[in-house]
């Protein structure tokens, strides 16, 4: 059969068999792994590791203001039992808490108890907004000169529940919307998102 290969000085240099096997690449071997054990094993990223056992452990921390921590206690109880999303460990101490839960009227006296609250509890930290009084003053909005205008103006919020009280059910499915946040965008709070708006309003 004649050789149909170009020839002539336009043609391409001819690559010696021998250099073409030297310059691919050797084929890794297959690893020798037991059938059993490799469909017992996961790959997968620390940070999502780490992610998915806060979003599963949220321990709120033991703190309530007014009428709305009444939901929030029943929330706790056995008929919702809040440990199904594992957030049923509520913390006396705020160092050992990820969540705080404002749940009440915000006055100006507790504000800064509030915040030093806040400031005690490790990172990443989350805080969920309850109820009209919390979010902006609710009845006091006009009149109560007393009452914080929105606790986002002392500690930035990550979940608003609105009512007045909100229902122990607006309370789990603010925990289920923090949840799906921590694993869309990691356990990084709401000041250290990239292009967020929302800042820390006593941050240096």
């Amino acid at each position: 059969m004649p050789d149909e290969r170009p020839s002539g000085p336009g043609a391409p240099d001819e690559v010696p068999d021998e250099v073409a096997a030297l310059s691919r690449a050797p084929e890794a071997p297959a690893p020798d792994i037991d059938p059993e054990l490799q469909s017992s094993l996961i790959l997968t990223k620390v940070d999502w590791v780490k992610d998915w056992g806060r979003r599963h452990a949220l321990w709120p921390m033991a703190f309530g203001l007014a009428c709305c921590a009444m939901e929030m206690m029943a929330t706790a109880a056995t008929k919702y039992d809040l440990d199904r999303f594992g957030a049923g460990v509520f913390r006396a101490s705020p160092r050992h808490a990820d969540l705080m839960i404002v749940s009440g009227t915000l006055s100006h006296k507790m504000a800064p108890r509030l915040r030093r609250l806040w400031e005690q509890m490790p990172e990443p930290k989350y805080v969920i907004a309850m109820g009209a009084c919390v979010i902006g003053g609710g009845p006091y909005s006009k009149f109560g000169y007393h009452v914080v205008q929105g606790v986002d103006l002392i500690v930035p919020v990550d979940v608003y529940v609105p009512g007045c009280p909100p229902r122990p059910e607006a309370l789990i499915d603010a925990m289920r919307k923090l949840q799906q946040r921590i694993h869309l965008r990691g356990g990084a709070t709401v000041t250290e998102l990239p292009g967020t708006d929302k800042k820390d309003p006593h941050a240096a």
